[in-house]
């Protein structure tokens, strides 16, 4: 498969997610057809073993039509990932073979009989293990103590000097070992600095020569009976093996801080726990020597002998997943990369299967613990609700509404259910059916969303619709009189106000609900565990609904809701326009300004946002106070233009959105304190400065402030950056405006924390595992778990992985428990 072809299968990929997954019809055949037949056809640089995955795929859309919206955009997920670590395989196979050279001697073999290790034991202190004592108080500042500790710290990355190449054909960029002979040796004091020592070793091969430098500061190195010491080390005509990073300098080919072994001859192996080797690289804080951990972790290696594997047989062998005891050993000190592969993802496996597994038992002892109230699907409110709606709800919001309806009318359990859906999708009319239904039920509701804009514009929906349904409902907030918060405190104690709108205020404790019954959250991952926590606390086991509008992909669903029901809206409600966005640059500002004057003539609105509230001496970003004044007097005199952000008082905020919302003022400069909750269907036009600066998640919220009315809308990405990185991020916006698809590529490039808004977003801390680059192991990890609750809920068939997971999952979630 030439280069081309690889770039047509990715571009045919990228074109069907962007399009919604409707199998796009082509000049010779369906976007299905076309990905069966190029992936039934594998390039003949790709080895046999991996030609039965592209069998596998090509058979997968060969049934494309038959798959539902969600799965098609899994298995195009899947695939851009299986591409392309198949185009790594490739151009692999491409390079020049490796040259029969001398082996390397293995170091990770947990067989005791080259050591007399008898009271080696897993829980014993480093400082009493034999080869470690010494060094155990740098392992100690490290968090390391027991012999356990040290073999479960795994390498936070390898360098593979295990590929032995030739000198002719080292190509930089590449880490590599190269084997041959000594033909000089020199060590001398750098002329202009005396305590600079320089070595230099000049080698050959049979297809070149190589000169490789050391540069050693230090006293110590500058005698000269040290640096005859260093020359004498490898002498004349002796056979070495070097390892390191291959760079082109000035003068040609070298190995960036080379690791050299003087072999015992031509055929001997390498004995060096640094060359010749896949080599790992361990997390150290300052002082601690990498190889005071490497020499420890192989003082330690015998004892993973001792290692109980709690994973099921059966498991390992549907999973193709190796023996804990051997995955140990060759995440250390792998003899290949096929193994260090091997090992790694059995314990990926394992980061993944624990998480999942405390995820289904917790949901699990939720439906044998709980009892909830049961509320009724269909009733008067319901129907009324149904019958006062101006429009029809979508497919996907019915669907969505009969999965909360099941849920609440069960009284084995509460519901725990998530509703992700994209800007504009529906949520809110999907969970005031939730509400209604605990209404008519007899039992109270609160909502709470994480920012008093947010909260307020819920509030203003719901009173229009309860107001039809002479239904009362109040807000409360930090900005709440004291009056007006006393009377809602009273009104909630006696039951008759059925629904609270709110802030974090819902929290404190003066809040006392007669018999709340269900709790729906919105933008739920922007509260903490226990705030979450305490709101619940109000109730006797209410249902819960949270909602988000950042959708996330199912990956880091899984990671963070796991123990969760998540439905899916996936349809925008018809009528909802294509939002055109593009980005440009500062030479492009003037014509940006003339589409605001035309759209503001036709009687639209616009949004100015900044990354900034004011200048920052560090950063040259425009910031929102310093530019609205300048857009006020100098750009656009004519027009009325707001401020928002977030250092206002509660009462200019209002003030400035209630301007905006009533058209009062045709502008707003805002900073991203409008990202969620603010519906003015009559602005057409959002402008965001530095727009490089968001993430793409917060961008499409943004974006999604227009394109909610009938208008054709625009938003505009301004950035002057010229880094690829960030030309590719912004392009991903132009190109698709699928919530899902866009922050998969957000998670990818920024990482999971990131799409979330917050590095404080109780992300599991992982070892090893990628959400970004192991979703398909986590998918596998996901299937093993739920067959093993299915067959054991309470795990008491399964003494031994009970108890790993106990360990595991509280280590994973830093001892919380999510949700």
């Amino acid at each position: 498969m030439s280069e081309p072809d690889w770039i047509r299968l990715q571009k045919a990929l990228s074109i069907e997610a962007e399009k919604g997954y409707g199998d796009l019809v082509g000049n010779q055949y369906r976007f299905s057809e076309f990905l069966c037949l190029s992936l039934g056809k594998p390039p003949s640089s790709i080895p046999q073993q991996e030609r039965s995955r592209w069998q596998d795929l090509a058979a997968k859309f060969a049934a494309y039509t038959q798959l539902s919206q969600a799965q098609r955009q899994q298995l195009i997920i899947r695939t851009c990932n299986f591409l392309h670590q198949q185009r790594a395989i490739a151009t692999t196979a491409n390079q020049p073979p490796k040259p029969k050279l001398p082996r390397t001697a293995s170091l990770n073999s947990t067989s005791t009989s080259n050591y007399f290790t008898p009271k080696l034991t897993l829980d014993k202190p480093l400082s009493q293990v034999i080869d470690v004592g010494r060094r155990s108080h740098y392992l100690e500042r490290l968090g390391l103590h027991t012999v356990r500790d040290l073999l479960f710290y795994y390498p936070r990355e390898h360098l593979d000097y295990a590929r032995q190449m030739q000198i002719a054909h080292l190509t930089p960029g590449e880490t590599v070992t190269v084997i041959g002979t000594v033909r000089s040796c020199k060590c001398f004091s750098s002329p202009k600095n005396k305590k600079l020592t320089i070595f230099e070793l000049v080698m050959s091969d049979p297809t070149g020569r190589l000169k490789i430098n050391r540069f050693l500061t230090g006293n110590r190195f500058s005698s000269r009976a040290s640096q005859e010491s260093q020359k004498r080390r490898y002498p004349k005509g002796s056979i070495v093996a070097a390892s390191g990073l291959v760079k082109q300098n000035k003068y040609g080919i070298t190995l960036d801080k080379p690791e050299i072994e003087v072999l015992d001859g031509a055929g001997a192996s390498i004995e060096s726990i640094k060359v010749g080797r896949v080599l790992p690289v361990y997390s150290l804080s300052e002082g601690v020597p990498a190889d005071t951990v490497r020499k420890s972790v192989i003082a330690v290696m015998p004892a993973a002998t001792q290692l109980k594997d709690p994973l099921p047989a059966a498991i390992r062998n549907q999973y193709g997943l190796i023996k804990l005891e051997r995955a140990i050993a060759d995440i250390h000190f792998p003899d290949t990369q096929e193994r260090l592969t091997h090992a790694r993802r059995r314990l990926v496996f394992d980061e993944f299967f624990y998480l999942q597994l405390g995820f289904l038992q917790r949901r699990q002892q939720l439906k044998q613990n709980q009892a909830s109230a049961s509320f009724a699907p269909t009733g008067k409110l319901v129907q009324q609700f149904q019958q006062i709606l101006p429009f029809p709800l979508t497919n996907a919001q019915q669907r969505v509404v009969t999965e909360i309806f099941r849920d609440l009318a069960t009284t084995d359990t509460s519901m725990n259910r998530l509703v992700q859906g994209d800007v504009g999708s529906g949520k809110t009319i999907v969970a005031v059916f939730a509400i209604l239904a605990a209404i008519q039920s007899g039992y109270q509701a609160a909502l709470m969303a994480p920012t008093e804009v947010l909260a307020e514009q819920h509030y203003r929906k719901l009173v229009t619709w309860f107001n039809l349904l002479h239904l009362p409902v109040e807000l409360l907030t930090g900005s709440t009189k004291t009056a007006k918060r006393r009377e809602i405190h009273s009104q909630l104690e006696t039951g008759e106000l059925p629904l609270l709108v709110g802030t974090h205020a819902l929290i404190q404790d003066p809040v006392n609900f007669h018999k709340l019954g269900l709790v729906v959250i919105d933008e739920q991952h922007r509260f903490g565990v226990q705030q979450r926590a305490r709101l619940l606390s109000k109730g006797k086991s209410p249902h819960v609904l949270t909602m988000t509008a950042t959708p996330i992909p199912r990956t880091l669903a899984l990671t963070l809701h796991g123990d969760l029901d998540v439905s899916q809206i996936d349809e925008l409600p018809p009528g909802r326009q294509v939002i055109e966005t593009r980005m440009k640059t500062g030479r492009d500002r003037s014509k940006v300004h003339d589409l605001i004057r035309r759209e503001v003539a036709k009687g639209r609105q616009a949004y100015i946002i900044f990354p900034l509230v004011e200048e920052s001496e560090k950063l040259d970003l425009k910031a929102a106070v310093e530019e609205h004044q300048r857009l006020t007097e100098v750009i656009f005199p004519e027009f009325q233009i707001a401020l928002l952000h977030g250092r206002m008082s509660s009462a200019d905020k209002d003030a400035a959105l209630t301007a905006f919302r009533d058209n009062q003022c045709q502008i707003i400069v805002s900073t991203t304190v409008i990202e969620v909750g603010v519906d003015v269907p009559n602005a057409t036009v959002m402008v965001i400065e530095h727009a490089e600066r968001f993430g793409l998640s917060q961008l499409h919220q943004l974006r999604g402030r227009v394109g909610r009315g009938s208008h054709k809308s625009y938003c505009f990405l301004m950035s002057s950056s010229k880094t690829p990185d960030a030309k590719q991020r912004l392009t991903v916006l132009e190109q698709s405006n699928d919530g899902f698809f866009i922050s998969e590529a957000d998670m990818r490039f920024r990482g999971p924390g990131a799409v979330l808004g917050t590095r404080q977003s109780g992300l599991p801390d992982f070892a090893l595992a990628s959400l970004v680059e192991d979703q398909e192991v986590l998918n596998l990890a996901r299937e093993a778990a739920e067959k093993i609750i299915t067959a054991d809920k309470n795990l008491s068939g399964f003494p031994s992985l009970q108890q790993e997971l106990e360990i595991r999952y509280r280590r994973l979630m830093g001892g919380d428990i999510l949700n």
